[in-house]
Order: C-alpha cells, then structure tokens, then sequence
C-alpha cells in the first residue's frame, strides 16, 4: 500500500537515508510519495540527490520531493517523521560550558548538563507546538512519529495540549538489549523480553531466549566473565559496564540503553560525584560526549563527500540491510494492517506503566496495526525504581512544561533547583541569566518574564 510520508529535518543526512534505506527494503510501501523538508536549502539538496541516488541504485520505485516549505510539505501527508533540532550542537555545547562553569556536572538531571537541556528543549517544544498545529490543520489524520527529543517532555506536552492530535514517540534506545544479549552470546532473533518505563529511563523486566529465563545466565556471566571483559573492553560509560551491572544488583532489574549512559542524562548522579568516583565505576561523561559530538561531525564531513561524487556507490556506504529503526515497521504496520509489536512512547492512558501519571508519556511495548497504536500493560517496575521516576522524570519535566506553558522564569529557576548540583539559588540563578543573555536566545528572554 502506498503512502505519503514527510520527513521534517530532513537534512539530518544519515537519519533521512536510514529511513530511506529502510522504505527501499520494504517492498509493501513501493510506490509511496516522499518528502524531504528541511529550513537548510544546501542541505536538503544534498539529501535529496542521496536518497534519489540510493532509491535508483536498488530499483525501489518512489516519488520523492523537497521543499523548504513545511506547510507545503505536510498536506495530505499520512505520516510524519519529524527529527528536527531547532538549537544546533554548538548551542548546547555553548551552554554545557557555562554550567560546568557554574559547578554543574554530568548525572544531575536531564535539564542542565544534557542535550534535552532546558535552553534546547525551549525551542523544541515551540516546534512541536508548531508542527502539531500545522498537522491538525493540514493532515488531521496523520501519525505524528516524534523521532527528535526530547520525546519525553514532548509526547507528554503535545498529549495533554493537543488530545485530538496523534503522536507516538520513537527511540532505539530500546535496542541495547541486543548488546547485552550479543555479549552473552545468545541470538537476538530468539529473544523476548518486557522493557517499561518512560524515555530514557527503562529497565529491562523480563528476558527469554528461546523461552528460557536469560537473568540466571546474566548473574553467572557477572560472576565469571565481567572483569574479564571490562578489561578487554574498556571504554568509559558502557550500556553493560560495572554501574549498570550494579544497578541491576541494586534493583533486580537491568537499565537498559541511555537509562544510565550519558545519552540518557547519566542517572545517577552518586556515580559521578567527582572524578575519583567516576574512575573506580569507568565512567566518563565528558569523553561520551566528545566521542558522540565527534561522530557526528564526521558523519557531516562523510555525507559531504558522498553528495560531492556522483560516482560514489551509495549501497557501498550504506549497504542494503535494514537499520533497526522502528519508523518504517510501525508505518508499514499501519498502512498495511501487519501487526508487530514495537516498542513505542505513548501516553499512560492504560495504566500500562503502573506508578506513572495517566497524562505522561511511556515507553511500553505496543500492539501496532490498522487499528493504531495500543499500549500493552507491563508488570510494575520495583517501588524503589517507580519512585526515582516521579522524582527524576516525573516532577522535573512537569515542572518544566509549567514552565513552558505560563512563560514563568521563577519555575524554570525551580527547575535547575531541582538539579543535584545546585548548591544555592544564587547559584542556579547565575546560571539561568547567563544562559538567557546569549545573544541567540531572545526569544526565550521574550517567552519567560
């Protein structure tokens, strides 16, 4: 069945030719319409003769358009893949800086030393505002799959403001499961397994390979194998290093992906108390994220070249295997009726993650077909692990939507209050003028009076 699928921030390069990649594999959506907008016109040029390159190189028969135009580009589309950062790296990392200044460190919370940080958010949520507005104007009966963060803070924002409006959230944090299980040496096709929680923060539940409980594997693998490894792979900040097999002891559960990474906010913050601390737990935040800003700049400079060679085979970059990317799945699962089930970000409407607000997103998994997107109820996280989620996603990104939502500077202040490292108001007030007096945020200086 064909459709017609917008790419928002298309000029994310590699993401847009992921999903391209994806679309061409996927025989059942030949034929569908796609279109690439991005604000960048440079960008979405080069975007544009990749994946017209790539469509051509494997034979997949698509319609393919860009615009500059998002409104253009979202009438009479049937899904929507929106993976647009308003604030550039250099932003964030502009602001990392003046809190580190400010005696800030990684694993506080998400709103100061991460990238959904509140001087990024701000503007994210504007977008979101923005292109769900649009949409239900546009398209109404569109699917809005929000790929770009934060998609805790959005999903959550866009459910309550917007109820009429349909959003799921995506992420592939999810799929660090198939590290773990690659580790132990178990087959990812023969694996089931339960992961609730909310964005960033989900804790494996339940693993099976070949319908045999994995945990007692893991906890032997622990006992004779871990050092091993850790010695032999010793890079800082791993999804299966010393302090995610501590918090599994700890709580009986596995963190999985950016639960504890640095891509997740690095919780907790005990971890990281000072480099000392860090060192004995092989932890490093400040490496992970030269590495990540690294990788991306390099991706930029690679795609460049690409774009500039017409004789470059793009199927030898980018060979014709799926990328592990839920949006394709879920789209081919709604447009043609296969159901799958597929890890997902969506309101807690059923209760599905026991503990959590009904009005406030999570990731579950779910049941997707013609029918739409139904949540799948989850066993209960332990009481321990339900209440580190009211204190560190809960309250913090409610508090931040308040923020948002009334234009106040005194909850946005309360929310860097919230952050384990704030030692004084004084403190995080110094921190929020110098973030708001950079020259490029007028319009949040405008927005919190």
């Amino acid at each position: 069945m064909t459709a017609t699928i917008c790419l928002i921030g298309a000029g994310s390069a590699v993401f847009s030719l992921n999903v391209l990649r994806d679309l061409c594999l996927t025989p059942n959506l030949h034929g569908s319409r796609i279109r690439l907008m991005d604000i960048d016109p440079q960008r979405l040029e080069a975007v544009y003769a990749l994946t017209t390159r790539y469509a051509a190189e494997v034979g997949a028969d698509f319609t393919i358009e860009r615009t500059t135009d998002r409104r253009q580009a979202l009438i009479g589309a049937d899904f929507v893949v929106n993976t647009a950062l308003v604030a550039n790296h250099q932003r964030l990392r502009d602001g990392l800086a003046i809190a580190r200044k400010h005696g800030y460190r990684f694993g506080g919370s998400y709103h100061v030393m991460h990238d959904e940080a509140f001087w990024v958010n701000f503007y994210q949520l504007r977008l979101f505002d923005s292109v769900t507005q649009d949409m239900l104007e546009l398209c109404p009966d569109a699917l809005h799959l929000m790929v770009a963060n934060p998609v805790l803070a959005g999903i959550t924002h866009v459910g309550r403001t917007y109820p009429q409006a349909k959003v799921v959230g995506l992420c592939h944090g999810f799929s660090a499961v198939y590290h773990l299980a690659k580790v132990l040496g178990l087959d990812r096709e023969k694996l089931t397994f339960e992961i609730p929680g909310v964005n960033h923060f989900v804790w494996l539940t339940h693993l099976y390979h070949n319908g045999a409980d994995v945990f007692p594997l893991l906890d032997r693998w622990i006992e004779t194998e871990a050092e091993n490894y850790w010695r032999e792979h010793n890079r800082p900040s791993s999804s299966v290093g010393r302090k995610a097999i501590d918090l599994y002891r700890r709580f009986g559960v596995f963190p999985i992906g950016d639960t504890a990474t640095p891509g997740g906010g690095t919780w907790p913050w005990w971890y990281h108390t000072d480099a000392a601390t860090e060192a004995r737990w092989q932890e490093d935040p400040e490496d992970w994220w030269s590495r990540h800003f690294q990788h991306v700049t390099e991706e930029v400079v690679e795609i460049r070249e690409i774009s500039a060679d017409p004789f470059v085979r793009m199927t030898e970059h980018f060979p014709p295997r799926m990328s592990g990317e839920v949006m394709v799945p879920l789209i081919e699962s709604i447009a043609c009726d296969i159901p799958r089930v597929l890890i997902a970000n969506i309101f807690n409407s059923g209760n599905f993650v026991p503990g959590v607000p009904a009005d406030f997103e999570v990731e579950i998994p779910t049941l997707v077909s013609k029918r739409g997107i139904e949540g799948i109820q989850t066993k209960p996280l332990p009481s321990a692990l339900q209440s580190y989620i009211l204190r560190e996603r809960v309250a913090p990104v409610n508090l931040e939507l308040e923020a948002y939502t009334s234009g106040s500077k005194e909850a946005l202040l309360q929310l860097i209050l919230m952050d384990p490292w704030t030692r004084s108001v004084e403190q995080a007030g110094a921190l929020l003028e110098e973030i708001l007096a950079l020259p490029y945020h007028q319009a949040m200086r405008e927005h919190y009076k």
